[in-house]
């Protein structure tokens, strides 16, 4: 998690009522891996370890260390993009939804680069919001 996606998460997730559990207990219990410049530890929400330095080189170990083999990120996108210019993003699963804004934050780099995926699964949700998974193209 970066450090905004963290401070959202940390202050609702550990106190979200019970209709939420199904998604709040697997938030709360697993391990959290929190990039940020600012904050120190010991970070409130349990689990959380703070992720300091060079970020490129703590996610490469983290993901040889990782022992189901997936690392996720929610949110995040400053370390999404980081993770993407770097190739240390494996699958990107992306939600897309039936809007049309006249603007927002971009999730990726407008920085001429290319990245060529290659789509592995796509399904479309009863409200028409599309959610598509992605892996690096060959």
């Amino acid at each position: 998690l970066g450090r905004r996606t963290y401070e959202i998460f940390a202050a609702y997730w550990p106190n979200a009522p019970d209709e939420e559990q199904v998604v709040a207990e697997p938030l709360n219990t697993k391990p959290k891996h929190v990039v940020s410049r600012t904050l120190s530890e010991p970070l409130e929400w349990q689990n959380s370890t703070l992720v300091e330095g060079d970020v490129v080189a703590a996610v490469a170990s983290l993901k040889e260390a990782d022992d189901d083999g997936d690392l996720h990120v929610i949110g995040s996108t400053e370390l999404v993009q980081t993770l993407i210019g770097r190739d240390l993003v494996d699958e990107l699963r992306i939600m897309i939804d039936p809007v049309l804004l006249g603007g927002g934050k971009r999730i990726f780099r407008d920085d001429g680069s290319l990245k060529l995926l290659r789509l592995i699964d796509g399904q479309v949700t009863s409200t028409g919001a599309i959610l598509a998974r992605y892996v690096p193209a060959a």
